[in-house]
């Protein structure tokens, strides 16, 4: 199709060549003209052919101008071919070109701000096959034990566009969003949403799903095979009922009866912890996938194979934890959302530190703290949990969002308190305690990591940006040294670039345990026992290199 260049067009998209991102890769600068949108409503109808691994479909959808724009500007995997682009009626078509993974749609005219604006893209091919779901994403196509199709989507670091069009940025979410998936039949389809309605023709089935609260794209998922449903009302401790939805194969389905009673007990304890499961107006629903999982809103990804030790290195806490790992994120990451992949320790992180607290809570803190043992291992310090310059997914998943993201939780806990660290989760989660029982199309919120500072420093009546900044903003964990002579125990941090530091720190004298503060970044306190009777941080509260 030729392209046809409206006043002002080429002055634009010479502006976006520095922020581009790579194709296999999402978030990072957002170039000016897509930062000129905001996404309102998508529609996306789309054919699924195990036969041959291809799909075909058309996605619509509307934006609100925020910035004066003559195009709109989305992403598509370059492997799909685009067969017309119209405006979101379908009635006149649109000129487009196609760049590096971005498709530049000119609008033919001007938009200001306020303004909406729309597309209807008509495309399809065979998409990329997920090299190692769900960490390298894409399309997985498996079989079942029984033989028949498995699929599923999986594109958190990839961005949504190695399936279907849409802005792949984080700052961004469709107020709402409406899925129309066509299969064949015996074949189902589990999404995010509620379930609507299926229609059934000549062999084929489709299922109309609709998203009612703002999501991310990444978690926009397809999950297909011919699954059972183990189903279930659930009374959250806001009030109201939702539904609660467990899609499993049918050659597993007892299995998956046993599991569905430890899927309610794990809501339970969110809901108590942080607050009322977010997404009550569509569902809690988790489906059996055939890569190990992911948080998909709604429909949360479960691949552990009911083996309680497949996201632990085999090790079994007593509870299934690739599950509970996975519906940590309906609170941090789908109702607590950062915009910027730079914050994602606030999606896993928190979610990690969420397995310890369950642990605490349903066994005892010694288990508590040997799950943290467990993490301090995963631990590599090679670039900050939270750096201040932007960041895409693939930057920031090579570093120490997961375990070291847990373990700075953890020491802050040490340094504020149970119950003040008790109350700020709860507090990040909602930060307005009157309003947790409102519909959660008002609650889902973006967040970043200056926020959570702020309200740390809020609950707990204390200055703290020197832990944050030591903790998050640079790689190098402090070192405490400590010696002991003429009857005294002497204590010293040493920081990167030093950095002020007074951390407290516990020290065990024969049987005794005091809290000893370190204003300036030291302490010296008398003793009248030997090195050997000294134990620093006998629970292992804090994180230090050595």
């Amino acid at each position: 199709m030729t392209f046809r260049i409206a006043t002002g067009f080429l002055l634009l998209t010479t502006s976006a060549l520095s922020a581009q991102t790579q194709v296999y890769d999402s978030g990072g600068e957002i170039t000016q003209e897509q930062a000129a949108y905001d996404v309102v409503f998508t529609d996306l109808s789309l054919t699924v052919n195990p036969s041959d691994s291809s799909i075909a479909g058309t996605m619509r959808m509307t934006a609100r101008v925020v910035s004066t724009t003559s195009v709109l500007v989305l992403d598509l995997d370059p492997i799909l071919a685009i067969h017309s682009i119209a405006d979101f009626d379908g009635r006149g078509t649109m000129s487009y070109e196609r760049r590096d993974g971005k498709v530049w749609i000119n609008l033919g005219q001007v938009a200001n701000p306020g303004d909406m604006i729309g597309t209807a893209i008509e495309y399809g091919g065979k998409p990329r096959i997920a090299p190692v779901p769900p960490w390298s994403g894409g399309f997985t196509w498996a079989t079942t034990p029984a033989g028949d199709p498995w699929i599923a989507t999986t594109s958190q670091q990839e961005g949504p566009d190695i399936w279907w069009p849409t802005k792949d940025h984080p700052s961004d979410e469709p107020d709402s969003m409406a899925l129309h998936i066509t299969v064949p039949e015996p074949l189902v389809v589990a999404t995010n949403g509620a379930l609507r309605s299926v229609d059934h023709n000549g062999g084929e089935a489709t299922y109309h799903w609709f998203i009612s609260t703002p999501i991310n794209s990444y978690l926009v998922s397809l999950n297909i095979a011919p699954y059972r449903t183990i189903e279930d009302n659930y009374r959250s401790i806001a009030g109201d009922e939702f539904p609660v939805q467990f899609f499993v194969l049918p050659e597993d389905y007892d299995r998956g009866v046993v599991l569905f009673q430890e899927i309610l007990q794990h809501l339970e304890f969110f809901e108590r912890n942080l607050g009322p499961y977010p997404f009550r107006d569509d569902k809690y629903g988790a489906v059996q996938t055939p890569h190990l999982g992911m948080e998909h809103q709604t429909i949360i990804a479960y691949g552990a194979n009911f083996d309680n030790g497949a996201m632990t290195g085999g090790v079994d806490w007593g509870f299934d934890a690739l599950h509970h790992h996975e519906m940590s994120h309906e609170w941090w990451g789908n109702l607590v959302t950062n915009s910027d992949w730079k914050d994602m320790w606030l999606h896993e992180g928190f979610g990690s530190y969420m397995q310890p607290l369950f642990l605490e809570q349903t066994q005892n803190v010694e288990r508590y703290h040997e799950y943290m043992a467990s993490l301090r291992g995963g631990i590599s310090n090679a670039q900050p949990v939270a750096p201040r310059e932007l960041q895409t997914a693939k930057e920031i998943y090579g570093g120490d969002i997961y375990s070291k993201g847990a373990w700075v939780l953890h020491t802050l806990r040490y340094l504020i308190g149970d119950q003040p660290m008790e109350t700020l989760l709860r507090r990040m989660a909602y930060p307005d305690p009157s309003s947790e029982a409102i519909s959660t199309g008002e609650q889902a919120r973006f967040a970043n990591t200056e926020e959570f500072v702020t309200l740390a420093e809020d609950i707990s009546g204390t200055q703290l940006a020197w832990f944050f900044e030591v903790y998050l903003r640079q790689p190098q964990l402090p070192t405490l040294f400590h010696s002991v002579r003429d009857g005294k125990l002497f204590l010293q941090w040493e920081t990167p670039e030093g950095l002020d530091f007074p951390m407290p720190v516990d020290v065990k004298i024969g049987d005794r345990t005091q809290r000893v503060e370190m204003s300036g970044g030291e302490a010296v306190i008398d003793i009248d026992v030997s090195e050997s009777d000294i134990t620093i941080d006998p629970d292992q509260w804090i994180l230090k290199a050595n």
